[in-house]
């Protein structure tokens, strides 16, 4: 069975970065061959901009998860060991850039539309919320129905 990634980009573990968890679940499953179709092991949103944010080596994460299969802290450990940017101040940093982000306004009505919502003034519009509607949505297509 294939599994659609239910960590939030708003979590976050012990080291305190956001979507961090979620990243390491997404590759985690990908180099199994268990994550959900149309779910980037490692994508160009959220996961380079953690990786980025970071000072860490794309390959060296990809290859650390599919090689080590490391716990989650396990993998923070191996952050903090190879990050160049796991300060409190680079952290905050990063973590203002994703929960800032907003998705553009075809791909908001989209999330919105498929999970039966209107796009009006109650509606989220910051991507980990809209994301998380995404991710429900896809889990309950795939699982309950």
């Amino acid at each position: 069975m294939k599994l659609v990634p239910l960590i939030s980009s708003g979590t976050a573990g012990p080291l305190g970065v956001l979507h961090l968890p979620r990243l390491w679940l997404k590759v985690s499953l990908e180099s199994r061959g268990a994550l959900a179709d149309g779910y980037p092991g490692a994508g160009k949103g959220f996961d380079q901009m953690v990786i980025d944010g970071l000072g860490l080596n794309r390959d060296a994460v990809l290859s650390y998860i599919a090689d080590s299969r490391p716990t989650y802290p396990e993998f923070e450990a191996w952050v903090k060991a190879n990050g160049s940017s796991v300060d409190a101040a680079s952290i905050a940093t990063l973590n203002a850039a994703i929960t800032g982000y907003n998705h553009d306004d075809e791909t908001r009505k989209s999330i919105l539309s498929a999970s039966g919502l209107p796009d009006d003034s109650a509606a989220p519009k910051d991507a980990v919320h809209l994301n998380n509607l995404d991710d429900w949505q896809e889990f309950h297509a795939a699982v309950l129905k």
